[in-house]
């Protein structure tokens, strides 16, 4: 069975790296950099927290 949680975790991370490197292209730097930011935290969260598919 698929676990959600750390599923949902990658996959806004995924997306919140789409969003910096679109928003990098644009040339929108400080949103890229926040969007870079998130993007690590939340790795950071899911590594800590469900980094062998159970909450700590």
């Amino acid at each position: 069975m698929v676990e959600l949680i750390p599923t949902g975790l990658a996959v806004l991370a995924a997306g919140l790296i789409c969003t910096a490197l679109v928003t990098m292209t644009v040339g929108n730097f400080r949103a890229a950099g926040f969007s870079f930011l998130c993007a690590s935290l939340v790795i950071y969260f899911r590594e800590t927290r469900y980094g062998d598919g159970r909450p700590a």
